[in-house]
Formats: structure tokens, C-alpha cells, sequence
């Protein structure tokens, strides 16, 4: 007498080994505002940037930043062309904008990872609210011309004169990637793209530059932005992995 399995031998067996994938926060700072603070006198900036993981796909975002710039507007007072280059420049105005601001919003990953990798080709979006203050250092009345003042523009002021109180907010839709490096340490890229949607200004001087969106244009809403962030992901607890469906036929 012999003892035969009751069941067929499943020639495919599936592999039973549980896989997860970690979810947690990720956070670090924006490369180009210290790097541009050390080689321009006329700026100082710092951010800091952050993602958690909702879904696979999906993640809340911010970035948290505080700018000063200072900026001097020239315009040419003479046509003579005998002039060496940069002779002519008059300096019509010079002023200085600084304050902070903070971006929310989310983040999709498009990218379909192999698994074990978490790199991301994001599309987003952002409201941002920016809250600052100008110093107009100094100023020049702006005349064509020439016959009264021949060797320069009038001098309006030369005291420095502070507005306070300004803010700004604006939508960003941003286009970025996300790279691993190392365990855990991300090198990022992203474009933002901005639209104004309130501007509280002085009466006495227009808001040309908004920390966190950068230059404002004249007759138009639209600004353009970009960083370059290193981070770290903070890894905080995992969720079991979706795994694709596999036909089984019997025969």
C-alpha cells in the first residue's frame, strides 16, 4: 500500500514574502538661496523645504523662507556715442525689500518606481502668502529733458524711507524631480510658476520685488521661480505594498 498527496504541485508558487513601503516626512533646505547669499553682496536668503507622504502617490508640501534683496534702477542720461561703455548710467532709484513668506500644497508623483526605489517626477501646486517691508533709499525725478539738467537726472531724496505692513499672495504650479543619492538623502530640482493674486502696496512706492516670487512684472501677474534642494526622509512607519494581481488557471 502507498500514500499519495491529495493536492496537485503548484508548479508557480508566488512568492509570499510581505512588502512595504515606508511613508514619513522629508525635509531640508534650498541649495541656491545660501549659495547665492555667499556670492552676491545685494541678497541673503534661506528655505526650507518639506514633504509627507499621503499616499503612494500623493504628498503634502511646504517651503518656509525669508529673503532681503536690494536693487538700484539705471537708465542711460546720454545718447553721446563717444562714451565709453558704462558712462551715461544715472542711478534713477535704489531700494531694498525684505521679509518672509510660506508655501503649502501638494504634490503628484508621476514616476513609476521599481520597488525598493523612491525617486519622484512630480507635478504640483502651491498658495503662498508672502509678508515684507521696503526701504526706498533713494530717488531721482525722471526727465527726458535734458536742457534744464544736462548732467543728470533731479535729485528727489536721499533719505532712506520705509513702508512696512506689505503682503502679497500668489498660486505656484510647479514641475519638479526628486532623486535618491544615498540612503535616505534626496537631491531635488523644480520650476515654479506663480500668479499674483493680491499685491498690498504703498501708495507712495510700488511693490517691484516679493520675497518668494521674485521680480513682480509690469502689467502682468505672472513670475517664475525655482530651487534646488538637498533632504532628508525621515521614515516613520510603513504601509503593505499594492501588488499586482496574478491569473491563476487550473487545469
Amino acid at each position: 500500500m502507498g500514500v499519495a498527496q491529495s493536492k496537485p504541485i503548484d508548479l508557480q508558487p508566488r512568492d509570499t514574502v510581505a512588502k512595504s513601503d515606508p511613508y514619513g516626512l522629508r525635509v531640508g533646505i534650498d541649495l541656491s538661496r545660501p549659495v547665492l547669499s555667499f556670492l552676491k553682496d545685494d541678497y541673503t536668503g534661506l528655505e526650507i523645504v518639506g514633504d509627507y507622504r499621503l499616499t503612494k502617490k500623493l504628498y503634502l508640501a511646504a517651503e518656509i523662507g525669508n529673503e532681503k534683496k536690494s536693487q538700484i534702477q539705471e537708465l542711460g542720461n546720454n545718447l553721446n556715442l563717444n562714451l565709453m561703455p558704462g558712462e551715461g548710467i544715472e542711478e534713477l532709484y535704489s531700494f531694498t525689500t525684505s521679509g518672509s513668506y510660506i508655501k503649502l500644497g501638494v504634490d503628484y508623483n508621476t514616476y513609476q518606481n521599481w520597488y525598493g526605489m523612491f525617486n519622484s517626477i512630480y507635478i504640483g501646486g502651491r498658495y503662498a502668502v508672502s509678508s515684507f517691508s521696503q526701504t526706498l533709499t533713494n530717488y531721482s525725478f525722471f526727465n527726458s529733458n535734458r536742457d534744464f539738467n544736462p548732467d543728470g537726472f533731479v535729485l528727489g531724496s536721499n533719505e532712506a524711507e520705509e513702508f512696512t505692513g506689505l503682503n502679497a499672495s500668489w498660486l505656484e504650479f510647479v514641475v519638479g524631480l526628486k532623486a535618491e543619492l544615498f540612503a535616505n538623502i534626496y537631491l531635488g530640482a523644480s520650476v515654479r510658476i506663480g500668479y499674483l493674486v493680491s499685491d498690498k502696496s504703498s501708495d507712495r512706492f510700488p511693490n517691484l520685488w516679493i520675497p518668494g516670487f521674485n521680480k513682480v512684472t509690469d502689467g502682468s501677474n505672472f513670475g517664475v521661480g525655482y530651487n534646488y534642494s538637498i533632504t532628508y526622509f525621515i521614515p516613520l512607519y510603513k504601509k503593505a505594498k499594492d501588488l499586482a494581481p496574478v491569473d491563476q488557471k487550473e487545469e
